[in-house]
């Protein structure tokens, strides 16, 4: 669900939304967090019919892995079944995080002395930006994507905010970018190719 389509449902259906939850810390004034995560997921689940939990999925981590990636979903939360809950950096909580590659249109590439470069992206045919992706790209293509953005040089798009580090050019060059599956606006992204457009 889009962040527009879960605002939707909040103010016209709300008798349609469920909370789900993976784990339970506090629960009517009762500190959990010494308990076992199955345990507490015990409790979960007997709590408010409005609540859901998620459901559990033991196994091989390398084959849960690939079915959640096959479904096309964002990502996945572990814990060892018996670890009891600590607030900060934990080995005990591993969030796997899913990756996919989309085509976008640049917009511009900003570079600042001393800062990574960045290409500004838009979805295809409409300028309108929906992030930034970070220019991991070797030396050599690094080269010829500042010479391609110099000879497109252009006006940057209507309404775009200034940038004074960013070279803006014109429509017709495409890019290939690995971002975060599930997101409106891209993020933790990163500029794998481009191309001129025929």
């Amino acid at each position: 669900m889009t962040l527009a389509a879960l605002r939707k449902a909040i103010t016209r259906r709300q008798h349609d939304l469920y909370f789900v939850a993976f784990d339970l810390l506090h629960l009517n004034g009762h500190d959990l967090r010494d308990m076992a995560l199955e345990d507490r997921r015990e409790i979960l689940a007997g709590s408010d019919s409005r609540i859901r939990f998620s459901e559990t999925m033991p196994g091989e981590a390398n084959a849960i892995y690939h079915l959640i990636d096959a479904a096309g979903l964002e990502g996945m939360v572990s814990k060892p079944r018996d670890s009891k809950y600590r607030s900060g950096p934990t080995t005990n909580w591993l969030k796997t995080k899913f990756f996919t590659e989309s085509e976008f249109e640049l917009l511009g590439v900003e570079c600042e002395r001393g800062k990574p470069a960045f290409a500004l992206m838009a979805e295809p045919g409409t300028r309108k930006y929906v992030g930034s992706a970070f220019v991991s790209v070797n030396r050599e293509m690094r080269e010829r994507l500042w010479k391609r953005v110099q000879e497109h040089a252009g006006p940057p798009p209507k309404d775009m905010p200034k940038r004074p580090a960013t070279q803006w050019v014109k429509p017709g060059i495409k890019a290939r970018v690995k971002h975060l599956r599930g997101e409106e606006e891209l993020r933790h992204a990163s500029l794998q190719d481009f191309r001129e457009e025929n």
